[in-house]
């Protein structure tokens, strides 16, 4: 056999067993007449003697070695007299009797070490010699554990996983669909599905009455380090249920893996939050206090409306703008001029859009502020009271349209929690966000569109402004929609779907559909809730974000085991690619047309 034991396993109670390790070397170190080879595999490192006394042909095998050259060792297990307990195994070492070189390996492009000295876009190329690294190995264990707990709670909650089809029919509502073209029916398209979205409606349709899948999706979108072109959803939906039953049993999935893969797999602090009540926020507050629908509640620094404060002082900024916000830094007052004219540059940039900074600090002689000419004192302290402001504390003000101010102190409240080091990765702070807009309006197409999908259902104290013709009251019309926000990341999103015809006809009217648009589009669902659709609604969560915000990262790249680039590449296969001419002319598309 290969291996009795795994190069992480052995300990000193093995002491004089005879063991036979495989793995990859990952260092070796000659010493005159004795040589120390840390032999890895994926559980773990052990360390390898060959004694100056070993045979002539077992020196010879060692030279031959170098960094991941694939060994099978065989010796004793002895104690270590120079002990590692940084390592599992580091209280033992194995006395070398026999080696074999099971495969010759090449000098690799970059050190297979915790801190290498490969960039990222070389390490994409060589993604398989990636994932021998601790960090990577680390992330896709631990996505591993998040996936063996959701299947393990949801079944324990009577939820059947069930897959649906990724050769689907194209709907194009919504982000781009990757279409693959059909050689059996020339000219017709399948698409990779967004999500399973229909299908898990028509399993409630079908009587499932609880169903999940882990599943992958596709999107012909724009990427960052939170999107990839295909990701995995955790795709839930469940039947006879309002809004209160799905929060209910999701936020028990949320804190059975706060339990199971935080404080147990992870040894993080099982604090008194993963088991109270989640914290619930309308969208509108959301907005309004942090200029966000997926705020970050790890800290407060709520967003403050100074306007009736701040306008009509003489102030031409503040009198002119349609709205003046503040957050309050608390213990930043001793910021630098350097530091808020830094602050200052960071605010204009195009992502924030802002024209400038105002600021006042909050010091022993008052409230100084670098506009304080057009302000008495009085005025100042009313600021320094409406944002909480005390002694040591900065108050940092913009101004200008509602909305876009309202988005631009949300970015720089996330901007000084970095700087003030609030966002701690260890810690954890769940949320639910509701009561989200059902509609967007589009000034360029003219036209609504559903902010999540076509199947969400109209909070029913809504449906008269619902059915109303006037653009005003649609815009004021509430889906009966969630959001689960952790950290300051939108996790996973839901609503109790539209399981009256009418309402679903109402809905494609809403959106610009004709009756025979509609019907190709979306006509197998329509005809399905002919037959007795159940009240239902679902959740999908993002898998890979779920297990970066896990693992303490802003980037999913590291829990999926091959990625994408920026551009959408895979650098290790180097695709997509053109295919030859002969596919082309199976599929029935023109070589011209690439």
């Amino acid at each position: 056999m290969y291996r009795t034991h795994t190069c992480g396993e052995l300990r000193i109670v093995n002491t004089g067993s005879e063991v036979t390790l495989a793995g990859w070397v990952q260092r070796l170190r000659n010493l005159g007449g004795m040589t120390f080879i840390d032999l890895r595999d994926r559980y773990g490192i052990t360390q390898l003697v060959i004694g100056d006394q070993a045979p002539v042909d077992l020196h010879q095998t060692v030279d031959q070695l170098g960094r991941e050259f694939v060994i099978k060792a065989k010796g004793i297990v002895l104690e270590r007299s120079n002990k590692n307990l940084k390592i599992d195994t580091g209280e033992i070492e194995i006395l070398v009797s026999e080696l074999h070189i099971l495969n010759a390996a090449q000098t690799p492009p970059f050190t297979i070490e915790d801190e290498t000295d490969g960039g990222e876009e070389l390490r994409a190329v060589y993604r398989y010699l990636d994932l021998r690294r601790n960090p990577l190995k680390r992330a896709i264990m631990l996505r591993h554990t998040m996936a063996h707990e959701v299947r393990n709670y949801l079944s324990s909650q009577q939820f059947l996983e069930i897959e649906t089809p990724v050769l689907i029919k194209s709907t194009p509502e919504g982000a781009r669909d990757f279409v693959v073209p059909s050689r059996m029916n020339q000219g017709q398209f399948y698409a990779l599905p967004q999500s399973p979205q229909s299908f898990k409606q028509l399993l409630m349709v079908a009587g499932y009455d609880r169903y999940f899948q882990i599943v992958r999706c596709f999107r012909d979108e724009d990427l960052r380090a939170d999107r990839q072109p295909e990701f995995t959803q955790i795709d839930c939906e469940m039947a006879f249920v309002e809004r209160e039953e799905v929060l209910n049993t999701f936020e028990g999935l949320a804190k059975h893996l706060f339990k199971s893969v935080l404080c147990d797999y992870l040894h993080h602090p099982d604090h008194p939050q993963f088991h109270q009540p989640f914290p619930r926020l309308s969208y509108a507050d959301a907005k309004r206090l942090y200029g966000s629908d997926k705020p970050d509640i790890r800290f407060e620094m709520k967003i403050c409306d100074l306007t009736s404060l701040a306008k009509g002082c003489g102030f031409g900024v503040f009198d002119s703008a349609d709205f003046v916000g503040a957050i309050c830094a608390k213990g930043a007052a001793d910021y630098t001029r350097k530091q808020l004219d830094d602050l200052t540059e960071w605010v204009k940039r195009p992502q924030i859009g802002a024209k400038g900074l105002v600021y006042a600090r909050v010091v022993p002689e008052g409230v100084k502020s670098s506009v304080d000419k057009f302000y008495t004192p009085e005025a100042l302290q009313q600021w320094a009271e409406e944002t909480g402001a005390q002694q040591g504390d900065l108050i940092l003000m913009l101004c200008g349209t509602e909305r876009t101010t309202l988005e631009a102190l949300g970015a720089l409240r996330l901007e000084m929690g970095n700087r003030l080091g609030l966002r701690k990765k260890d810690h954890f702070a769940p949320l639910w966000v509701y009561d989200f807009p059902l509609l967007e309006w589009d000034n360029e197409t003219q036209r609504f569109y559903a902010m999540h999908h076509p199947f969400t259902s109209p909070k029913p104290q809504d449906l008269s402004k619902f059915y109303s013709n006037k653009k005003e009251d649609l815009e004021q019309v509430c889906a009966n929609a969630y959001d689960f926000v952790l950290n300051g990341v939108e996790i996973g999103g839901g609503s109790i779907r539209i399981h009256d015809s009418a309402v679903q006809k109402r809905m494609f009217e809403v959106l610009g559909f004709s009756d025979s648009d509609a019907d190709y589009r979306f006509g197998f669902i329509i005809n399905a809730f002919k037959y007795g659709a159940p009240p239902h609604g679902g959740i999908a969560f993002g898998f890979d974000r779920w297990c970066a915000v896990f693992g303490g990262s802003e980037s999913i790249r590291d829990y999926i085991a091959f990625p994408k680039n920026n551009s959408g590449r895979d650098v290790m296969l180097d695709a997509p690619s053109r295919i030859d001419e002969v596919q082309m002319k199976e599929l029935g598309i023109a070589s011209t047309t690439i």
